[in-house]
């Protein structure tokens, strides 16, 4: 009886110095997680991939999952942060993309100045929102410039989610244009003349590498 008793006391201790081990490291683990979050303001450099859809963005997965490098392109730029849990966060990027027509290839390089509003919600993840202002540099389809683009300046939205590790972050986020923002090519080896609208303001995943300077 001794000796069971002995064993139950050593296993108790044992349990809970396991217990208290766990939770101590439950809560380094915690604090860890909130310092390691990119606090307060900051300034710094930023690029990316932009994945382009032609038209909605959902209806055309299938399509761009059969040839996924057709309409890729890429930006670079820089960025702000000002405030740390609620923060507004201005961005000023250069980018190139590119989308696929009936076999064509259309190239487009534009400015583009997101201004998004971010609350930090669980450590260092957060989500973010606003208005993207676009600018368009130049457009050319098929080795074919195209003058005739309704607006050179339009206005999208941006929304997504980012994680911000000390100077490092990552962000996926989904880009639509408020209303379409179409270039008109017309084709005169056709004889017809026939007339093509593609929308300058394609739907677009974009994701992002940022470093705080």
């Amino acid at each position: 009886m001794k000796i069971l008793k002995t064993n139950s006391n050593h296993l108790a201790t044992k349990n809970g110095v396991s217990k208290k081990l766990i939770i101590s490291a439950l809560i380094l683990g915690l604090l860890s997680f909130n310092v390691n979050a990119q606090e307060g303001s900051a300034f710094g450099i930023k690029a990316g991939l932009n994945y382009n859809a032609n038209g909605d963005y959902f209806e055309s997965i299938g399509d761009n999952a059969k040839h996924p490098d057709r309409n890729i392109g890429y930006h670079v730029g820089v960025f702000g942060k000002i405030g740390d849990r609620l923060y507004f966060r201005p961005e000023l990027l250069y980018t190139a993309t590119k989308s696929t027509y009936n076999s064509d290839d259309f190239s487009m390089t534009k400015i583009d100045a997101p201004l998004l509003i971010g609350a930090r919600i669980l450590g260092p993840v957060s989500i973010f929102g606003g208005p993207s202002l676009q600018y368009i540099l130049n457009t050319e389809f098929d080795g074919i410039n195209i003058n005739d683009v309704k607006d050179d300046f339009s206005m999208g939205l941006n929304f997504g989610i980012g994680l911000n590790l000390n100077k490092i972050g990552i962000d996926l986020r989904y880009e639509r244009g408020f209303s379409n923002n179409e270039a008109i090519f017309i084709d005169n080896n056709l004889g017809n003349g026939v007339v093509s609208r593609i929308d300058t303001r394609p739907d677009q995943l974009i994701l992002s590498v940022s470093l705080a300077l």
